[in-house]
């Protein structure tokens, strides 16, 4: 994995189109959202977002001319974690399937709908970029409610 850029709310790596970039850059992602303070289910999703992302352009698409994927994400202004995979684009643009619930494959995009709050596609023929958005501080904020007891709780009176 060769770093192309990191300033502290962002990073971003190249990955040989291969299947073991998929990991180390897995790894680096967790490692950037720990030290940021982003643990739980939003490094959870997170990671396992970057993991279908990277794994639909290797299986779908071509590499950069570098004969890479490029991966990035950053905390945006509005507390937005985005992520995005840059490819060399392919026949077909990417787009949610219906597989059959025997099909081996075809979820990935399913699943980055069911965890993104957004996600979507932008590129030209030659370069190809799918992104996600995942808010950080609405889960956490989702997390503390659900774990608050509101029969704990003395009624105003």
């Amino acid at each position: 994995m060769v770093v192309a850029r990191g300033v502290p709310d962002s990073a971003a790596v190249l990955v040989p189109h291969a299947p073991v970039g998929v990991s180390a850059a897995r790894h680096r992602l967790a490692g950037d959202l720990d030290e940021r303070g982003i643990a739980g289910d939003v490094a959870d999703d997170a990671v396992l977002i970057l993991s279908e992302l990277l794994s639909n352009a290797l299986r779908h698409a071509r590499a950069l001319p570098s004969g890479n994927v490029r991966a990035a994400w950053w905390v945006r202004p509005d507390g937005l974690l985005a992520i995005e995979v840059t490819d060399g684009g392919s026949s077909t643009r990417p787009r949610q399937a219906s597989p059959s619930l025997s099909a081996h494959g075809g979820r990935g995009l399913s699943i980055i709908g069911t965890l993104a709050a957004d996600w979507g596609v932008r590129g030209t023929p030659d370069e190809v970029t799918v992104w996600a958005l995942i808010p950080i501080e609405s889960r956490a904020a989702d997390r503390l409610w659900d774990e608050f007891d509101l029969d704990a709780v003395d009624p105003l009176d």
